[in-house]
């Protein structure tokens, strides 16, 4: 009689199964993957936490500066009386305390914590930058994965095809009805797609070790079989103007350059209030013996006589105003561009996957089936059948190319617009 599993091992394979499950089905569909890498990418995570350090900075930016405290002992020797030398604060002539705290000039502070924030603004836009990048990425590896993985699956059942036409060749030469030549082309057939599976299968290798590199996984790690592409925004989502302007407001990369903008001005305006002087104040009490015996307040005020080295400083603050407000356009032109060619491409290759589903294909699938019956009447010679096999192939891989094309291209300007569509 069997031994019942243990309650533990039982519940953990309970709590296992679920994640099992998950690491199953992970590359079956691309927002799988998306979620994966979102969870445990390392260089998301690194400039996740960049982020968080930059947001530490701006409290600690405009904030006033520590308190000085200067301790002063006066006449150690005591007049060189039998006291002798001595440090002890009740012990000499005279201690002086004097309390400092700089105060830098008006609006300093909030200038410097401004030019703080616009730094964190411009990290977080970096990583959601990143993000939009390795999201492009993750699908366009699984658009190619997907094609991959399909192109394996046709030359497979192009393969059987052929197995078929081969027997019925063979069949046809054994009653005499034509010359053995059939049969061994179409054995030559079957080999050069043998061989063509081969690097299919290794390109999909490829794509997947691609796509694991993207997951923080290892090279060799299983992913499913892809089932199905995303389906494509309708064509009146797609308006250029519209996405344009959805790309100014929501793009990660122009979003940082419009921060780094916003810290530049800042830093600007701060370079030229360093003109006025910043005060110190204080606060000196006297001792002598055991008591407080005086009191003093102290004020001190920085001369700005540099003045050369200020209006460098003014004038290379200046420049990277300029710097970063063409930059800036320079990005924004960038993005209009990179958007408008794909969406052409992207209805490119929606129109070439129109046109192969709605004629191509079915053309090609008539064609062959008519090519198969003549051949079998001996109405047609084997070189038209091949060219007919031939042609639904090519148009079935055009379809795929298409398809995967037209979900490459939509990556693309998901990520210039910053946001699904």
């Amino acid at each position: 009689m069997r031994s019942p599993i243990p309650l533990a091992l039982a519940c953990a394979f309970a709590a296992a199964g679920p994640a099992i499950a998950q690491d199953t089905a992970l590359g079956s569909n691309v927002q799988g993957l998306l979620e994966h890498a979102r969870a445990q990418n390392p260089e998301l995570a690194s400039m996740r936490l960049e982020a968080e350090a930059a947001a530490q900075r701006v409290q600690p930016a405009g904030a006033l500066p520590d308190p000085v405290l200067r301790v002063e002992l006066m006449n150690v020797n005591n007049y060189g009386n039998d006291a002798g030398f001595n440090l002890l604060p009740s012990k000499v002539g005279e201690t002086r305390y004097t309390l400092m705290q700089m105060l830098p000039a008006w609006g300093k502070r909030d200038l410097r914590r401004d030019v703080a924030a616009a730094d964190v603004q411009q990290a977080s836009a970096r990583t959601a930058g990143a993000w939009t990048e390795l999201a492009m990425r993750i699908k366009t590896g699984y658009a190619r994965y997907y094609l991959a993985s399909q192109n394996e699956r046709l030359t497979r059942e192009i393969l059987d095809l052929m197995g078929r036409i081969e027997q019925i060749a063979q069949a046809r030469y054994s009653g005499g009805l034509v010359a053995q030549q059939d049969a061994i082309r179409a054995q030559i057939e079957q080999t050069t797609m043998r061989s063509e599976l081969i690097m299919l299968e290794a390109e999909k290798r490829q794509t997947r070790a691609r796509l694991n590199a993207l997951l923080a996984r290892e090279a060799s790690a299983p992913l499913a079989e892809p089932v199905a592409l995303r389906p494509l925004p309708v064509v009146s989502a797609l308006e250029a103007a519209a996405l344009a302007q959805r790309a100014r407001a929501n793009n990660p990369q122009l979003a940082a350059e419009d921060a780094k903008l916003r810290g530049a001005l800042k830093g600007r305006e701060l370079a030229r209030r360093n003109r006025y002087p910043d005060v110190t104040v204080g606060l000196a009490p006297t001792q002598m013996g055991s008591r407080i015996t005086s009191w003093g307040v102290m004020v001190e005020v920085n001369i700005p006589l540099q003045q050369t080295t200020r209006r460098a400083q003014e004038a290379e603050a200046e420049a990277m105003v300029g710097a970063a407000r063409s930059r800036s356009q320079a990005v924004a032109n960038q993005l209009v561009g990179d958007l408008g060619e794909n969406l052409a491409a992207l209805d490119a290759a929606r129109s070439t996957e129109a046109l192969v589903a709605n004629q191509s294909l079915p053309q090609s699938e008539l064609s062959l089936r008519s090519a198969i019956a003549s051949y079998e009447n001996g109405k047609l010679d084997f070189t038209a059948l091949l060219e007919a096999q031939r042609q639904i192939r090519k148009a079935r891989m055009d379809r795929l190319k298409a398809e995967a094309e037209a979900q490459m291209r939509l990556a693309e300007i998901e990520r210039i617009v910053g946001e699904d569509l």
